[in-house]
């Protein structure tokens, strides 16, 4: 958001100026300034695109705007000075050249998105008529002479890039006129000292994503012009002042990932312009303010992963009549939630791993807008009425209800609608029962996780329904029966089309357990592989050919079952799978080789099975540990699997023979590394073949 208002105030910025000049198709450039761009040019490691050095009128180049002579000067001899170098998103790799400091009539220089290195010239900021300097995201590195900025320039984005050393907010002495300050993402450190409160202009400040630390100054609180203020992601600790009421004209303010501690400042009335407000990741204790569960202005607010505590019912929805969007997760609240039902504005909410409990508010069924809804990690109770309840906010499309309900039996009222659902996860609930007829409805599923349960039956067949599922996790069940063929039938596998792919979950945290001590965690749709797991149930039967049609799949585990069969060669079809785990069944027949074609392969288990034959040794197979192929008695050519081999001889009665094939039997029987047995052997086959080991005549004999 913070970023978003600097572009929008860059572009009005940009706007306004090109509205003022009047660029001549036949001005010249002033000697100097080409001297000074033809410099630039000699520190790139490429010549800029549409720039002609045939010609001396650099004004018609792109990205360089002239400023032509003043009115009624027609004199040839008068030339015009450049104004405005812009190119943005160019593609240019090499160093900021020096000689950008002599285009001494500059105003705005552009040259963000690129690939430049090397550090900034100490002069630049000096220019007495440079008012817009962008040069974010490249990848200069260095100290930013910063110390000393001239009093015309008003806008500053040197974020991301890899910039060092501490920042002096002195500058503010001589740049009173700045508005935009954007120094995110770079590697400054360092505490941040007085000077701020003399940048008087100020509207829009970053230090986000950086390793600053100590206290906030107090003078920071005197900018009350101030619309932005983003700090977060550094290591600023201390209390956060009281004086943030001064901030009369703030409307976002994020001081996410820092240690900032103690209660949050009952202060937000003296904030009436405040639209959002994050402070998650902090340490911040206490009970919300009432000043801010009453603030008719904001509709983003991010307090999750702090100790914050007590009751929700002082957020007064009446008041906060625009809030859309609420995290509170990762805290110790505790109580009920019934009082959010009149938020009807509210369409994301996270209240996840606190200590909620009882029965599910039924007066939830009023939040009409609700998109984005997670429970999990408290102590609610009574499952069928929960989603009894929810059905009726026909806008969600994710639904987290992870770590309730425990003991409880899943529902199976086929009744139950979730239409739009499109992320679904009840894992970790121990609940009974039998897979959720009702889930047959939810046509527009993409994600579905209902591992850690106590689940029994079969697998149904209309599972293959759903159309867009490409991550489905029913591991650590009671599931058995054989695996249904629909399950080898998502199209989102067969030909992946994932509409929401990349949709960031705001403030959302998704643990999906892999074993009782670990997770792994996802914030996005992007984050979550294509995946299908089966593991730790009881299902039996084969592994279906079919699963080489999911061709888009990137992890198999179908571990800890009681499947039997042979490994089906289609696997070698899944060209985009990651990690395969078939370990702990009852699998007979060889590894097939065409495995070794699965280039992607990272993790590969077909431990304590009952397979035999030679392990491949192309592809990835030499990158997996001894640990993958363990409990197979008849595999072997893996390390301390060894393949014996002997060569016995066709003729007893040739001594020269015998001596010559026991001696060959003895190179052979030398433990061999993976893949070094078959390649040896067929060498010797050549050579017996073609008389290089053995004479001709002899062979003649027998």
């Amino acid at each position: 958001m913070g970023i978003s208002l600097l572009l929008v105030f860059y572009s009005l910025w940009c706007c306004f100026f090109n509205a003022h000049l009047s660029t001549s198709m036949d001005a010249k450039c002033h000697s100097a300034d080409l001297k000074a761009l033809k410099s630039f040019v000699n520190g790139l490691y490429s010549p800029v695109q549409g720039w002609d050095f045939g010609s001396s009128n650099c004004c018609k180049w792109k990205g360089v705007t002239c400023d032509p002579p003043a009115s009624g000067f027609n004199d040839s001899s008068v030339f015009s000075r450049v104004v405005a170098l812009e190119l943005p998103g160019e593609r240019l790799r090499g160093n900021v050249s020096e000689s950008l400091a002599y285009l001494v009539q500059l105003r705005t220089l552009n040259l963000s998105a690129n690939f430049l290195t090397s550090s900034l010239p100490a002069n630049l900021f000096l220019l007495q008529n440079l008012q817009v300097v962008d040069l974010s995201s490249n990848d200069l590195s260095g100290y930013a002479p910063l110390n000393i900025i001239s009093s015309s320039i008003t806008f500053i984005d040197i974020s991301r890039n890899k910039l060092t050393g501490d920042v002096d907010p002195g500058f503010c002495k001589t740049a009173k006129r700045i508005q935009v300050l954007n120094l995110s993402s770079n590697r400054f450190d360092g505490k941040i000292l007085p000077g701020f409160g003399n940048c008087s202009s100020l509207e829009h400040l970053s230090l986000a994503s950086n390793f600053f630390s100590g206290n906030l100054p107090p003078d920071l609180f005197a900018l009350w012009k101030l619309k932005t203020l983003d700090l977060r992601d550094n290591g600023f600790s201390g209390e956060l002042s009281f004086q943030l009421g001064n901030l009369s004209n703030l409307v976002y303010l994020d001081i996410s990932s820092n240690q900032f501690s103690s209660w949050l400042p009952d202060d937000f009335f003296n904030l009436p312009m405040l639209e959002q407000f994050a402070a998650s990741s902090n340490n911040f204790t206490g009970v919300l303010p009432v000043s801010l569960c009453n603030s008719p202005t904001i509709s983003s607010l991010s307090l999750d992963n702090n100790s914050l505590s007590g009751s929700i019912d002082v957020i007064n929805c009446s008041a906060m009549v625009r809030l859309t969007s609420l995290n509170l997760g990762s805290n110790h609240f505790v109580g009920h939630i019934g009082s959010l039902s009149s938020c009807h504005k509210l369409r994301i909410a996270n209240l996840g791993k606190n200590r909620f409990e009882g029965d599910f508010p039924e007066s939830f069924k009023n939040l009409k807008s609700l998109s984005h809804f997670s429970i999990s990690r408290n102590s609610f109770r009574n499952l069928s009425s929960a989603l009894t309840t929810l059905q009726h906010c026909r806008n969600l499309t994710v639904l987290i209800l992870t770590f309730n309900f425990h003991g409880e039996i899943m529902p199976a009222n086929s009744n139950f609608r979730f239409e739009n659902v499109r992320l679904f996860v009840i894992a970790n609930c121990g609940l009974t029962g039998s897979m959720p007829p009702w889930l047959s409805s939810s046509s527009k599923l993409q994600i579905l996780d209902l591992s850690w349960n106590a689940l029994s039956g079969e697998i149904p067949s209309s599972i293959g329904e759903f159309r867009y599922l490409f991550y489905l996790d029913f591991s650590n069940n009671s599931l058995s029966g054989s695996i249904p063929t629909s399950i080898t039938q998502f199209q989102s596998l067969v030909n992946l089309n994932n509409s929401l792919k990349g949709e960031i979950f705001e403030g959302f945290s998704f643990f999906i357990k892999k074993s009782q001590s670990s997770g792994r965690q996802y914030k996005q749709l992007l984050g979550f592989p294509p995946l299908l797991d089966l593991s730790h149930n009881e299902l039996s039967g084969i592994i279906l050919p079919e699963f080489g049609n999911l061709k888009d799949l990137h992890v198999l585990d179908l571990s800890n079952n009681k499947l039997s069969g042979k490994i089906p060669s289609t696997l070698s079809k899944l060209t985009d799978l990651e990690s395969l785990d078939l370990s702990y069944n009852n699998l007979t027949g060889t590894i097939p080789p065409s495995l070794v074609n699965l280039h992607f392969l990272s993790s590969f288990n077909v431990a304590h099975n009952h397979l035999q034959g030679r392990i491949p040794s192309e592809g990835q197979f030499h990158t997996f540990p001894d640990s993958s192929f363990a409990g197979n008695a008849e595999l072997c050519g893996f390390q301390t699997f060894s393949c014996e081999e002997e060569t016995e001889s066709t003729d007893e009665g040739n001594s020269g023979s015998v001596d010559s094939e026991e001696s060959l039997g003895s190179l052979i029987r030398v433990p061999l590394g993976v893949g070094g047995a078959v390649g040896f052997v067929s060498t010797v086959a050549v050579c017996l073949f073609s008389g290089m080991v053995f004479p001709k005549e002899k062979w003649k004999l027998r």
